[in-house]
Parts: C-alpha cells; structure tokens; sequence
C-alpha cells in the first residue's frame, strides 16, 4: 500500500461556511503541487485549549485563528511577533525550527501588500479610517509603523477608538485622533487615503458607510477591506466622485499569501489564490 503524508495547517474560528480561506489556501497548494491540506475548525473559546493540543500533537505547521478568537489565542502561543504585540490580536500562528508557536497579524501586512501593488507609499500620507474594530487595529498600527502623517480613526465608540490611538501616539511616529461617527459622517478634504475598515456593505449587505458622499474627491484614493463583495456600494461611489479604488479582494489574498509564505517558505502563487476566490465570489 502506497501512503502520502501530508502537512497540515487549519483555521479555527468563524463558521466553514463562512471561511473562503480555506479554499483560496487550497488553490495554492495546488498550484505549487504541495501536498498539503488546510482543515477548518469550529469552536468556542472554551474549546481553544483542546484544539491547540491537538494542532501541537498532529505537528500542524501553522495556523489561522479568526474571528471571534484572535485575541484569545494569545494565551496559547510561546511567542508572538512585535506588530502583532502592537496590535494586540493575532490571526496567523507559524512554527519555528523549534517547534515553537508563534503569533503574526497578517491582515495589516496584506493591505500594506495591496497598497504597494498599487504604487502607493503611505510615508507622511493623511490617512481616514472608518471603524475601529479588528481589521482597523491591524491597518492603523501598519500604516503608523510605515510612517503615515497622520490617523484619524472614526468610530461611534470612544471605548474601542481611544486604546487604539494611544497605542499610534505612544508606540509610533506617527500622529493619530479620534473623530466620534455621530450621523453621516464628512470627510476632511485633506485626507489622502479614505479606508472603510468595518463590516458593512459585506455580502449580502448592500448598505455603504454612512459619510457625506460630496466630502469624496478625485484626489483620494478609498479603500474598502470586504472581499465579498469586491467591488462594494462603496467604492462604486467613491468612483462615481472620481476617486481611485482599492477593494478587498487584494488584502485578502495578500494577507493568505504572506501566510503561505511563513508556512512553506515557497513564494505563494498570488494569481491561483485570487483566482479561487474570485471563482467563489463571483
């Protein structure tokens, strides 16, 4: 009998059907003709403890840990990456030579990525991000450690908004203000990059942030970080005003394929990846 081992990484976290990762991971393996499976994973908080042993003893090498355990996986890794510390969230584990777990945030990393395959440099840039959750945490600590001018962060809660721009002004360069999102929301018209870091306008959702649209102007570029779908209400409108866009779909795929990289050390094969999640997206 003839038997193929293969290497193993998961994701834990969000429901499987929710989690496209998995298949844009898959694609990839694929393509490098790598004999490798990516495994997803549901499960609570109280569950962690378990499936880490058991990721540990199957010698996993690597992970992804989403939403809603990103912070809670902390308390399982022997290390975790200086970004990622900033961040204070973690979405991708690699192994070390010694076998030791390690936390990285790549999701900041991947919209660094899909600026820079756009030819932007965010060094001394007005930057507005829209949110204050998650994903904002990683681009805004991302953005500051590339030298961005200044962040102003707009968020309904001071609570999740006022942490995050201590941690820009104390632990950065760069200068970051909260703005509070009290109704439609106007963008100043000195802001180089408009981001909507929030959920909404997600599939099947075609709602778009609540900001005066006539604030939007041919000089900025607005980034939207939902893949699905690419191309949202939001940046239809963004447009529409003449600005440059920059959807989702890049982040997403670059943050996997800064991923498959700790993993395997291979380069990931970026086009395969967007492919697949272009395929299941529609």
């Amino acid at each position: 009998m003839t038997s193929f081992k293969h290497e193993l990484v998961g994701a834990v976290g969000m429901p499987i059907a929710e989690n496209p990762t998995g298949i844009m991971q898959e694609a990839a393996f694929q393509a490098c003709g790598l004999q490798w499976r990516y495994l997803l994973f549901e499960g609570g908080e109280a569950d962690l403890p378990g499936i880490v042993a058991g990721m540990r003893a199957m010698r996993f090498k690597g992970a992804n840990f989403t939403i809603p355990h990103k912070v809670a996986i902390l308390a399982h890794l022997d290390d975790i990456s200086a970004s990622a510390s900033l961040i204070g969230a973690v979405n991708t584990v690699r192994v070390g030579e010694d076998g030791a777990w390690i936390g990285e945030n790549t999701d900041g990393q991947g919209f660094m990525q899909a600026l820079a395959e756009a030819g932007v440099d965010v060094a001394g840039k007005r930057i507005t991000v829209l949110g204050a959750g998650g994903a904002s945490r990683a681009i805004c600590v991302e953005l500051a450690l590339a030298g961005a001018g200044a962040i102003t962060i707009v968020n309904r809660s001071a609570a999740r908004a006022e942490p995050l721009v201590a941690i820009v002004n104390d632990k950065t360069d760069s200068r970051a203000e909260f703005v509070p999102w009290q109704g439609t929301i106007a963008i100043d018209p000195s802001t180089d990059i408009l981001v909507n870091a929030t959920s909404i306008g997600l599939f099947p959702s075609t709602e778009k942030p609540d900001i005066d649209d006539d604030t939007i102007s041919a000089d900025m570029l607005v980034c939207d970080v939902i893949p699905n779908p690419p191309d949202t209400p939001f940046l239809q409108m963004a447009r529409g005003r003449g600005a440059r866009t920059l959807d989702g779909l890049g982040m997403l795929v670059w943050q996997g394929a800064i991923a498959f990289r700790m993993w395997t050390g291979q380069d990931a094969p970026r086009e395969a990846m967007h492919q697949a999640l272009a395929d299941l997206f529609g």
